[in-house]
């Protein structure tokens, strides 16, 4: 048995939000420097770290990734970071991966390169990432994600992930104050809100295309009861399987949030505060993968590409810099649900991640 446990009940208790990652980020690149790598650690003034280990020889550069952030939750009324998206087990299958291989001695050509990131789930880790430079020489990155049960149960994994484009949009609407008896000196932010919400949600793409678009938080009060609302805040999200769908839709919502607030008098100041783009995924490294998983776990526990509509911001490699990707789920019996606050998975299913990342790593530089 390797030590992957004994790194994720650690960083399981040590939760810490998007580029918050002190104590995660330490414990990594400590054990990373003792395990003999060269680690480059706070990239581009964050807590990303980048580990090296170079065989001396010609060869690919290869990039293995992981992440490091938590989630905010308001549990029970309080405000708190909790490890709901598995990325704890996504660092320690990492950790401990490159820990074997640098004492294994299997790495017979080109760099290992290893990139444990923070802020996935802000959006903006990756986009951190490389303009710090972490990718500029690599020829090949992969990433993975534990899966739900029902997606992909444990003993098995998918040697692709298509994930969607995602979109945030914030918006601060203002109107005009004024008392409630009197409405028609004011202009009601709260009605110019709901047009807004109401415009968006008459948007349509082809049907042929997995898209949605819809509110996700709208915040208004004039403090008051008899006083009309001069100011509200609207948030979206957006949805969608490809990259131009993605234009589109985004296009289409700016658009209608825009006119259907302005047809009462009021102003938006409309924000696109995250974008994720869709799935990158190149067929020379998705073979290198299925061929891994099966070299693990057989031919029954190669499962099917994935098609989720989540998002990953692991695909800004491969949009900002010309570097081959793979993106691969494993199956972990995940339950109830990515995200929800009680949610838990089989740790022992850490180990395959393990022997499969080692694996991949084997089949480009070994």
């Amino acid at each position: 048995m390797s030590n992957v446990l004994e790194h994720y009940h650690y960083l399981h208790q040590i939760p810490e939000l998007g580029f918050e990652e002190f104590k995660t980020s330490a414990y990594i690149a400590d054990k990373l420097k003792a395990a003999g790598y060269k680690v480059a650690r706070n990239i581009n003034n964050t807590t990303g770290i980048v580990a090296e280990y170079d065989s001396g020889k010609p060869g690919p550069v290869l990039a293995l990734r992981a992440d490091m952030d938590a989630l905010g939750h308001i549990i029970e009324g309080e405000h708190c970071a909790r490890h709901t998206c598995g990325h704890d087990g996504h660092s320690s299958m990492l950790l401990t991966a490159a820990q074997e291989l640098i004492k294994e001695g299997n790495i017979k050509k080109g760099k290992l390169k290893l990139i444990f990131q923070p802020a996935e789930e802000l959006g903006s880790g990756a986009l951190a990432m490389i303009e710090g430079g972490a990718i500029d020489d690599v020829d090949m990155i992969i990433g993975l994600h534990v899966r739900p049960k029902d997606e992909c149960p444990k003993g098995c994994a998918s040697a692709a992930m298509f994930y969607s484009a995602s979109t945030t949009v914030e918006v601060n609407i203002h109107g005009i104050p004024a008392h409630g008896a009197r409405p028609h000196l004011g202009v009601n932010a709260l009605d110019a809100a709901t047009m807004a919400i109401q415009a968006v949600n008459t948007i349509h793409l082809a049907p042929s295309l997995t898209y949605s678009v819809k509110a996700t938080r709208c915040i208004c009060d004039a403090g008051v009861t008899n006083a009309i609302p001069s100011e509200a805040y609207v948030c979206w999200d957006l949805r969608a399987p490809t990259n131009p769908a993605m234009d589109d839709l985004k296009a289409k919502t700016l658009k209608a949030i825009e006119l259907s607030v302005a047809s009462i008098g009021a102003k938006a100041d409309i924000k696109v505060s995250k974008e994720i783009p869709a799935a990158e995924i190149d067929d020379e490294v998705t073979k290198i993968i299925a061929e891994s998983i099966i070299d693990v776990l057989g031919k029954d526990g190669l499962k099917d590409p994935i098609f989720t509509p989540g998002g990953e911001d692991f695909f800004n490699y491969p949009r900002e810099r010309d570097v081959k990707s793979g993106f691969w789920g494993l199956g972990v019996d995940l339950t109830p649900g990515l995200h929800h606050p009680d949610m838990t998975f089989d740790t022992s299913a850490l180990e395959n991640g393990v022997k499969i990342t080692k694996t991949c790593a084997l089949k480009v530089l070994g």
